[in-house]
């Protein structure tokens, strides 16, 4: 009986279309983006590979598929697609999906994240529990989802999709008051 070989892999950066460069490698200033600004390229960028992540979505009982691709500061892209299980609470969201291949492989900064649903016209917010993930690595990340206007997108933020948040500080407060 021959033993089996585990092989590791590590993310690799592959843009939506190899004859080009997507335009957060070319430029600095386009990671540089507030909740309210992101470069235009970048988001679109960012939505075309959360479309990409949703084709591998493993969706059989909601059938509602869902793809994410998260910037880290540092310039590389983690794609994440839902994972559904029969025991309902146990899969796994595009988002959470993305920032823990994110997390795994170093990365706790980042630029942006870009999430989509099963309509590519369509707005498809983070549900609550990957809202609190989120925002745990950026309060004020900026979200990208899809929308009918002229950009083909709409932004928005972690702060606006989950004001008040929970997040390291409270505990920190709770620590000092012991």
């Amino acid at each position: 009986m021959k033993a089996a070989a585990c092989v590791c892999v590590r993310s690799v950066y592959i843009p939506p279309d190899p004859s080009i460069d997507p335009p957060y490698r070319k430029r600095k200033s386009a990671l540089s983006s507030s909740a309210s600004t992101i470069d235009p390229a970048v988001a679109r960028d960012l939505l075309a590979r959360a479309r990409q992540a949703r084709a591998n979505a493993y969706a059989p009982y909601s059938r509602f598929p869902v793809g994410a691709a998260l910037l880290a500061a540092d310039g590389r892209v983690f794609t994440g697609c839902n994972v559904e299980n029969a025991s309902y609470g146990l899969g796994n969201c595009a988002e959470r999906v993305a920032i823990g291949k994110a997390v795994s492989e170093g990365a706790r900064e980042f630029a942006a994240i870009a999430v989509t649903g099963p309509e590519d016209g369509t707005a498809c917010a983070p549900c609550g529990a990957c809202r609190q993930v989120l925002s745990e690595f950026g309060p004020d990340l900026p979200v990208v989802t899809p929308s009918g206007n002229a950009e083909g997108y709409q932004l928005t933020s972690m702060g606006q999709l989950l004001p008040g948040a929970f997040g390291p500080a409270a505990l920190a407060a709770s620590q000092r008051d012991r």
